[in-house]
């Protein structure tokens, strides 16, 4: 496994751990995780995916977790033993919505194709 792999999965598993911690309300709700990290080569950023479902909407979610990203930085930073503690970018990942509506469309396609065999 690659360096930077092995730091991708120490980011993670800090952040999740610690988003237990956060207070913050906007962040709380729901249920949230992390899908994936993507660290930069140079270390200096680190783009973490979250998947959130239920709870605050995505714009007052990212406003949470922006406010918190100096917090999760430090806490990152004397877990890690890193020369430089990599900046937070949180983005959005819509792949489990994604497939929460396809297997919903999967569902009623199944439904539609059991009363058709149900009429001949």
């Amino acid at each position: 496994m690659a360096r930077i792999d092995r730091i991708n999965e120490d980011i993670h598993r800090i952040l999740a751990s610690l988003f237990a911690d956060i207070k913050d309300p906007r962040i709380n709700k729901g249920m949230l995780s992390i899908t994936r990290v993507e660290t930069t080569g140079d270390l200096r950023y680190a783009k973490v995916f979250i998947s959130a479902y239920g709870g605050a909407g995505e714009k007052e979610l990212m406003k949470g977790l922006k406010s918190a990203a100096g917090y999760l930085r430090r806490e990152l930073g004397e877990r890690l033993t890193l020369r430089y503690t990599p900046e937070l970018i949180f983005e959005l990942d819509g792949s489990i919505a994604h497939g929460a509506r396809i297997n919903q469309i999967l569902g009623e396609l199944d439904k539609i194709s059991g009363e058709d065999d149900a009429e001949h």
